[in-house]
């Protein structure tokens, strides 16, 4: 509607104020390049502001401000831009990429000959500055007009007092795909356990059989309950491994709800006699701890795949959640009719988790006497796949064996079923594994098809890392440590982006929360932040306590040779060399021993061979300060693209 005042039009328009990240610093470092990626920031967004139908008022700088007639055509834009983004910066070198801060506002503006004036402008741009980087910030008015008309989720935040503006603003921050919804920074206390309420975590069932050997077939009962729920795309699910570490723990629903930070608990036992299952369920409120439903469940060993569905329905119903044809499908698959077959792969998943040799070639037979009973199970073929990877990638085969046996099996497993995210997941390690670009394919493939799969955003955090998008990479691990939070993988990597990210602080704050968790990997990931600052003397603390927990593991050699190295301990460096010779995969750990000592051809004699073997571990190279000599040598970029080019990217030093 228009208002005509005097000689000035007033009307109510939605206005979003756009600014690129780090832009200033970029023009004070290379005005030319600044001025390439401006033309190139503009020739991407004005199509998107066309075609949601707004009209850009101006550029101020590297910024745009532009009017919509509605709210809802403003969000869809801002999200539709930083979707754009994403994708575009997942493979450019940090000088190309583009990072914007987003603010929208829902108000009356005035024209003034083609621009607009009033509080409205002045609100939009004060907002657009609490937006983190990549995302989008909007107000009160905005969220009003929007909240059920989008998918995305929208947190408020903490009530702000913007400069220049007289009241409190209600800020909403909306939640992209690739973020962590459940730990958004500022959200207060009641939003903060608003978010809890779609998180639900299986405890470990309990084994009340007989036998105390039947303790496979409870966890077995546990992994197929928070797989049937995480595919249910109204929840999220905490994953297997921080689940399991409260196996034979007796703490209140409230604790553990606010550990893991959801909002329910389903806990139950299992008791099998001969051929008879009985399953005894009830679901908790965390908040309360009130018992909102519980059942038990009598039949034989052939009916648990049907009661499996009927507590996953249950669960479901009672937290009010709806589900989609493809969801009710999938909760109700079976993955085996052989009841020896699936005792098989629940025997094996119990070993595939451990880090050890052992472990991991006997969840290979269990997996692949699975196949042999059942030659259509397609997660015992993922889960040979699995163990082949780790198999390699603990050093224990060669890389070479682990992605040609590793690939077989995952092939093996989509061809079977394409809709199961675990055999995706199989192939994308495999494919990183090689160094080929398409496993970000089979990455976000895992991820659509299992949007509680934590193993997908892992992987996508690693990818990201490696490729050179540190943001993605914080927000997909952080995604994958909201699901797993108790898991050493994601508990430990998370730190390290945190650490690329310039974020030392919030690193250095993690690990100590995770430390009593994973204390090797924990210690590991210290070490080399300490050498990478100088700091030897706190590194060499950092080695002594891998050498007390783990005296001959890789990452402890691997270590103390490169801090005997930086300190001028030739000796010590040359005997973790030659210590490493004996064992599998090591010319990257080898190479960068050689790197601390200055031996700079020794070292890229050993990085040409680990980039033939596909054992270069890109993200150290790219972000670790250890290699930041190594990154100014012409040879680089020769090194990297022999892995590079596959992968689709440019190495920028």
């Amino acid at each position: 509607m228009l208002v005509v005042s005097g000689s000035q039009n007033r009307r109510l328009a939605a206005v979003m104020f756009t600014d690129i990240v780090g832009y200033t610093a970029l023009t004070q470092l290379d005005e030319a390049q600044s001025l390439r990626v401006l033309d190139r920031h503009n020739r991407l967004l004005r199509p998107v502001f066309t075609k949601f139908k707004g009209r850009e008022v101006k550029t101020i700088g590297d910024s745009f401000l532009v009017e919509f007639e509605s709210a809802l055509d403003a969000v869809n834009c801002a999200i539709e831009i930083q979707r754009l983004l994403n994708d575009y910066n997942a493979s450019l070198g940090e000088e190309w990429r583009i990072i914007l801060r987003i603010g929208i506002h829902l108000g009356d503006v005035v024209d003034s000959q083609g621009d607009i004036l009033g509080d409205t402008v002045n609100i939009s741009s004060r907002i657009q500055p609490l937006s983190q980087p990549g995302g989008v910030c909007v107000s009160g008015q905005v969220y009003d007009q929007v909240r059920n008309k989008i998918r995305a989720p929208m947190v408020k935040l903490e009530p702000r007092q913007l400069k220049g503006v007289n009241s409190q603003v209600d800020v909403y921050k909306i939640v992209m795909p690739w973020e962590n919804y459940d730990f958004v920074e500022g959200a207060p206390p009641a939003e903060a356990a608003r978010q809890m309420s779609n998180r639900v975590a299986v405890l470990p069932f309990i084994n009340m059989s007989p036998n105390p050997d039947d303790e496979y077939f409870a966890d077995g009962i546990t992994e197929e309950l928070i797989d049937r729920l995480a595919h249910v795309s109204g929840l999220e699910v905490i994953a297997r491994t921080s689940i399991m570490t409260y196996k034979g723990e007796k703490k209140k629903a409230s604790q553990v709800g606010q550990e893991l930070k959801v909002g329910f608990l389903v806990e139950g036992s299992v008791r099998k006699v001969a051929n008879r299952v009985r399953v005894t369920v009830q679901l908790i409120n965390t908040v309360t701890e009130a018992h909102i439903w519980s059942e038990h469940y009598d039949g034989t060993l052939d009916d648990i795949f049907a009661v499996q569905d009927e507590i996953t329905q249950r669960v479901v119903s009672e937290l009010r959640v709806k589900l989609s044809a493809r969801e009710r499908i999938a909760i109700a698959k079976k993955p085996t009719q052989d009841m020896e077959a699936y005792t098989y792969y629940l025997q094996g998943s119990q070993l595939i988790h451990r880090l050890e040799e052992e472990p991991n070639r006997e969840a290979l037979k269990l997996f692949l006497n699975a196949t042999q009973r059942d030659p259509n199970y397609a997660a015992a073929y993922a889960g040979i796949s699995f163990s082949y990877s780790f198999l390699g990638l603990h050093g224990y085969i060669t890389f070479a064996e682990a992605i040609e046996k590793g690939r077989l099996a995952a092939m093996k497993a989509i061809q079977l079923d394409q809709d199961l995210a675990m055999s995706h997941a199989a192939m994308a390690l495999v494919m990183f594994m090689a160094d080929e670009w398409e496993s970000i394919q089979e990455i976000r493939r895992t991820i659509e098809l299992d949007p509680n799969y934590s193993v997908g955003y892992g992987m996508l955090g690693v990818w990201s890392t490696s490729v050179g998008n540190i943001q993605e990479a914080v927000a997909a691990l952080e995604k994958a440590y909201a699901l797993d939070p108790l898991n050493p993988e994601w508990v430990t990597t998370l730190g390290v982006v945190y650490y690329y990210a310039g974020q030392e602080k919030k690193a250095l704050d993690h690990w100590k929360r995770t430390m009593p968790l994973e204390p090797y990997r924990t210690h590991a990931a210290l070490s080399m932040y300490y050498m990478g600052k100088g700091e030897y003397k706190d590194a060499d603390k950092e080695v002594k306590e891998l050498e007390h927990l783990g005296p001959s593991l890789i990452d402890t050699l691997f270590c103390k040779g490169v801090l005997a190295a930086l300190a001028g301990d030739q000796d010590t460096a040359r005997e973790m060399i030659s210590r490493l010779e004996k064992m599998q995969n090591t010319a990257f750990s080898r190479g960068t021993i050689h790197l601390a000592m200055g031996e700079k051809e020794k070292f890229f004699e050993l990085m040409f061979r680990s980039a033939q073997e596909h054992t270069i571990n890109i993200s150290l190279i790219r972000w670790d300060p250890l290699f930041a000599d190594a990154r100014t040598d012409p040879r680089i970029k020769e090194l990297l693209s022999r892995s590079a080019t596959t992968l689709g990217l440019q190495f920028t030093s």
